[in-house]
């Protein structure tokens, strides 16, 4: 229930809006999500795509995500990389091979499985990004120096909550 005490955007399990609730009052709450998103993701596809060009001009925004994964995480199977991006093998592969090109990522035979490879970024891969991501965070802290840490931290967990269920499909 929201703080003006009207229900809203709830929908039972059969994806039916509860009794009493008009299905136009619903499907505006989910317009008004879909806009934001769209108006979100526009943006941080423009600055994804601004911020991997500083890491190397001839990235592609999308390396982005890899560069985060990779820092993140270690060393990672181009498999893994793939599905977590949401991309084919053919894809990844492509995109791994352009940061290997420029010296950013490299790879070695996984020791679990010596026909694999794990994929991992180089000493200059991570100064560069590191750079970068501070000058990212250092944006962050000042769109949202009016916003209350409790807040920031709220909307962290809600769109790690959307990312979740996105994931599961």
């Amino acid at each position: 229930m929201h703080e003006d005490g009207n229900d809203e955007g709830h929908r039972t399990r059969s994806g039916a809006p509860p009794s009493g609730v008009p299905a136009g009052a619903v499907d505006q709450e989910f317009l008004a999500l879909e806009r934001e998103l769209a108006v979100l993701l526009r943006r941080a596809r423009a600055s994804s795509g601004e911020m991997v060009r500083e890491v190397h001009p001839d990235l592609e925004s999308s390396a982005y995500g890899l560069l985060v994964r990779l820092e993140e995480l270690g060393r990672q199977r181009a498999t893994e990389l793939a599905a977590y991006i949401g991309v084919g093998k053919a894809t990844m592969s492509r995109q791994l091979r352009a940061l290997e090109e420029l010296g950013l990522v490299a790879r070695e035979p996984d020791p679990a499985d010596g026909r694999a490879w794990l994929v991992h970024l180089t000493e200059e891969g991570r100064e560069r990004f590191g750079t970068v991501r501070d000058a990212r965070r250092a944006r962050y802290v000042r769109e949202l120096a009016n916003w209350d840490r409790g807040e920031v931290a709220e909307l962290a967990r809600l769109l790690h909550r959307l990312n979740r269920g996105v994931e599961r499909g």
